[in-house]
């Protein structure tokens, strides 16, 4: 059995408990010989800039570069609001995704039937709801230059933010959304704001264009990303894959981690370009929550996102699909079970348990299963 190397970044916050339960699955995988790994564990965030003075240190990034995947729990919180802007707690994630060139982001946003009235949206609306965004991450206006405040005259400042893209981000970026929906329902939704933004126009031609030559299987439509993002409450089960740009991708797949009902559900990933000798992908996996400092310490917050991060791994970077399955369908027996933390307890469990709860719970299940 291949002995896979993972990179454990527990971050800050909650981070850090729900890694804790990462890790006992991890052990069980093991222990029944479904995966073997060589581990290591670095800080990144806060914990990081505390060690440190940087949000991630040139050790980290070394280990990161030779990881097969990376897990991240992760980064922020109040005690660092007042560190320079490019010191701060995010600063060391979105070096990851750029200097590891992680260029897809993928969020599923999936309705557990156990958890079909913890969402705001009426249970017909949400019930059986699995979709998929599929985010550009390293590209847009997040990276643009000049990103700057500068001082005009009269005394009155102008910000200014910069949305750039090249035709190659976006060709990239389409193919995995294409790969990715020739293995679900096969159909995309690619979105953008071509009636007013020129890399809207660009996007929407590109994305055309890579669907006629290699892709003309799947279903491809354009949606202006504001209409998406309605349609997505109005009824988000038409949706199978939507790709879109940086931002609209961290606004529409916020509001689609909702539908569901509790980020703290929701895992995530991000995937470099395939390597051509090794035939691997860089990646990282995380789930959609932050640190959530209010919680933190209290051991109340609710590991299945990072507990699914580790599927989307398993899955996505160690063609593990049995294991990745087995994981998965604990989550979901966990569920029905009734067993709850408190961000989901109003949705009908008879057992609310804290984060350490939550994962005997998971684990019982992954062994009564076995």
């Amino acid at each position: 059995m291949a002995t896979h190397k993972l990179l454990l970044l527990p971050g800050d916050g909650i981070g850090v408990e729900v890694m804790a339960e990462v890790k006992r699955v991890i052990g069980w995988l093991e222990k029944v010989g479904l995966a073997s790994f060589a581990i290591e564990e670095d800080l990144v965030g806060g914990s990081a800039y505390d060690s440190c003075g940087q949000p991630i240190s040139e050790g980290a990034m070394k280990r990161a570069f030779e990881a097969d995947a990376i897990l991240l729990g992760a980064v922020g919180g109040p005690k660092w609001a007042d560190v320079a802007y490019e010191a701060r707690p995010e600063a060391g994630l979105l070096r990851l995704r750029k200097d590891l060139e992680l260029f897809a982001n993928l969020r599923p946003a999936i309705c557990y039937p156990a958890l079909a009235s913890a969402s705001s949206l009426k249970p017909e609306i949400i019930e059986g709801l699995d979709l998929l965004i599929v985010r550009e991450l390293t590209g847009g206006v997040y990276f643009g230059k000049p990103k700057e405040i500068v001082d005009i005259a009269d005394g009155q400042k102008r910000a200014i933010d910069t949305q750039v893209y090249e035709s190659y981000e976006i060709e990239r970026i389409a193919r995995v959304a294409f790969e990715i929906a020739r293995t679900r329902r096969n159909k995309v939704v690619s979105c953008e704001k071509h009636n007013v933004m020129k890399s809207g126009v660009l996007w929407k031609q590109v994305v055309s264009e890579v669907h006629a030559a290699d892709y003309a299987d799947v279903g491809l439509e354009h949606q202006l990303a504001d209409s998406c993002g309605m349609q997505l409450v109005r009824a988000p089960k038409q949706f199978d894959v939507i790709v879109t740009d940086n931002l609209f991708g961290d606004i529409l797949s916020d509001v689609a981690a909702m539908l569901t009902g509790s980020l703290g559900m929701l895992p995530s990933a991000s995937l470099g370009a395939v390597e051509e000798i090794s035939g691997k992908r860089r990646a990282l996996y995380e789930p959609v929550h932050g640190a959530a400092p209010d919680i933190a310490g209290k051991g109340v917050a609710n590991p299945i996102a990072m507990i699914g991060s580790l599927a989307m791994a398993l899955r996505y970077s160690f063609n593990l699909s049995e294991a990745a399955d087995r994981i998965e369908a604990a989550i979901a027996g966990t569920l029905a079970a009734g067993f709850r933390t408190g961000d989901i307890a109003g949705t009908g469990g008879s057992t609310v348990v804290g984060t350490s709860g939550m994962g005997d719970a998971m684990l019982a299940e992954l062994d009564k299963a076995a």
